[in-house]
């Protein structure tokens, strides 16, 4: 028996989300959402990858089992033992792993469409040239907005390395998280999966922590560097000039202290 339609409607009750709000999250048309729930239609693969994966269920269970029962539904997958859909590009000529970019106005689009091979396929693709990277990783450059991870301005670039199992994540190292509620956010993290939450944290002290549930969770990538296109000024230059100055007649200070 194929328990589609009502895991879908019980998943999105229990999420609190309207047919509108669950259309726009994984990319259909909000028609589709209320004819897969009512056995009119059968989504396309593509479609239940996408919904399994929102819902941090299994495709099997999602297809194949009454997940309205109580304590049916299996816990969030931290530590990445089910498959977890990653498409990735390959370079044609040698079958090396390219690197793909998500620049900002590709962010919206992402909690939509992380899973889906054509989406990512149509993003910029490049080999990573770093020799301080391994190459048997997979590597994915996120775009980052605002300023609450300042020094690192907006629009600054963050080279990202896939995390597939959550319990590898190192307390105050920065990631980018895809989350169900926010999408694409770069943060600095603490790992309290065992209480079954992170708390996420900004280096602009304007910025308050806060906690995201692990269920909410759907990617981390760990955050291996950055390249940024926004040159320091020359008032910066100055004042770093300055402390370097200051810094040299200190130390001379010191060795005529010593040699007295």
């Amino acid at each position: 028996m194929n328990y589609v339609k009502n895991n879908l409607k019980f998943l999105r009750k229990k999420e609190a989300l309207t047919q509108e709000q669950l259309a726009t999250k994984i990319g259909v048309k909000r028609a589709m959402i209320g004819a897969y729930e009512e056995g009119r239609a059968e989504p396309r693969l593509h479609t239940l990858q996408h919904l399994a994966a929102y819902f941090q269920v299994r495709l099997d269970d999602f297809v194949n089992k009454d997940l309205s029962g109580s304590g049916s539904i299996p816990k969030a997958d931290v530590s990445g033992a089910q498959l977890r859909i990653l498409p990735v590009i390959v370079d044609g000529t040698d079958d090396k792993e390219l690197g793909t970019l998500v620049p900002v106005k590709a962010s919206a689009g992402y909690l939509s469409g992380y899973g889906d091979a054509d989406y990512i396929g149509a993003l910029p693709r490049f080999s990573m040239p770093f020799p301080e990277l391994p190459q048997d990783r997979t590597y994915r450059v996120f775009q980052i907005r605002g300023e609450s991870m300042l020094p690192i301005k907006p629009g600054s670039y963050v080279i990202t390395e896939y995390i597939q199992d959550w319990k590898s994540i190192r307390n105050d190292e920065c990631y980018v998280l895809i989350t169900k509620d926010e999408g694409v956010v770069y943060k600095r993290v603490i790992n309290n999966l065992h209480i079954g939450e992170l708390l996420l944290k900004s280096d602009n002290p304007q910025f308050a922590p806060y906690t995201v549930p692990v269920d909410r969770l759907v990617e981390a990538w760990r955050a291996v560097g950055y390249t940024s296109f926004q040159l320091p000024d020359a008032g910066n230059n100055q004042d770093m000039s300055q402390l370097m100055h200051m810094m040299a007649d200190l130390k001379k200070e010191m060795n005529q202290l010593k040699d007295n």
